[in-house]
């Protein structure tokens, strides 16, 4: 029978089937899709055929993966060659910012948009604890929304103590499945207490020393929404390593860069040292924010011609 994958903890799995009955299932043999080298073949949000066992204990398992919409990965922590897939058949992500508390940098941020831009997943940048912010931190908010929402991402700004933004966010997750991420600390589990109140999710607050949030959530899981849609919870992550673009790649999942490439002098050009370079000319221009060619210059230098 058919079921959606709704936690995985690497071992083992809950799924739910399409009458609604939620199971514990397990892997039966070894799962290889699409070449894809993974630490994890089944991710959160796949939907799959588990079979009951016959046996006294009446084991569920889990005997195919079906094909996926998308998916999301990341640089395996553990393996720099290998994915970690993120979550699968998602509608949109939602990447939960703060400027203080711990501060997001622009380059994290670039980073999952780089990756939902690759795997077409639409992304929605959330910069939360509005409540904690200065003058200094509601400026930058102004500078960094007016540069996101140019290139056509959507931007938020919420506070969840003061209820600002957060029945925004509601409107966007409705009748959707929506992959939410974001640093430790950042206050995910916050906000998805406000909407379940009864899950009583760890909370946690930011490390003093370090400045950055403490991991709250260990393995990924998916919520069904009372309002209608699902939300996939994931662990707070500090890095966010790309796989599988090539250098040359790169620019066409910066939507300012994509739409002037074929503008360029030379066809491989990596907007870098190239003469007759279109992107780079726009930079001077002001008509692409230099802070987001800073962004695209760092991911440039890290990402080895094997696309790692």
């Amino acid at each position: 029978m058919k079921a959606l994958v709704y936690k995985s903890t690497g071992s083992w799995y809950v799924v739910k089937t399409e009458t609604g009955e939620v199971l514990n299932a397990r892997i039966k043999g070894i799962f290889k899709i699409d070449g894809i080298t993974s630490t994890n073949p089944i991710a959160v949000g796949d939907e799959v055929i588990v079979q009951k066992a016959d046996d006294a204990e009446g084991a569920v398992m889990v005997t195919d993966i079906l094909p996926r919409r998308n998916y999301v990965t990341r640089q395996s922590p553990s393996h720099k060659k290998h994915h970690h897939i993120v979550a699968s058949n998602l509608d949109q992500s939602l990447l939960f910012a703060t400027l203080r508390d711990p501060k997001t940098s622009t380059g994290f941020i670039d980073r999952f948009l780089v990756t939902c831009e690759a795997y077409h997943v639409p992304a929605i940048l959330v910069f939360n604890k509005a409540d904690l912010y200065k003058k200094k931190e509601q400026e930058l908010y102004e500078e960094l929304s007016a540069m996101y929402q140019e290139i056509g991402y959507t931007t938020i700004l919420m506070s969840v103590p003061k209820g600002e933004g957060v029945e925004e966010v509601k409107a966007m997750l409705k009748d959707k499945t929506t992959l939410m991420s974001g640093h430790s600390g950042v206050g995910k589990s916050t906000f998805i207490n406000s909407i379940f109140p009864h899950l009583n999710l760890k909370t946690q607050d930011v490390s003093g020393w370090s400045g950055k949030g403490m991991h709250t959530t260990t393995f990924a899981e998916m919520f069904d929404l009372p309002f209608g849609g699902r939300i996939i919870d994931t662990p707070g992550m500090r890095e966010f390593g790309l796989v599988d673009i090539s250098k040359q790649e790169l620019s066409h999942y910066f939507p300012e860069m994509a739409k002037l490439i074929n503008d360029c002098q030379f066809n491989n050009c990596l907007h870098v040292n190239e003469p007759g370079c279109a992107v780079k000319r726009a930079v001077e221009e002001g008509i692409i924010h230099e802070e987001r060619y800073f962004s695209y210059f760092k991911l440039v230098e890290t990402i080895d011609d094997k696309g790692y």
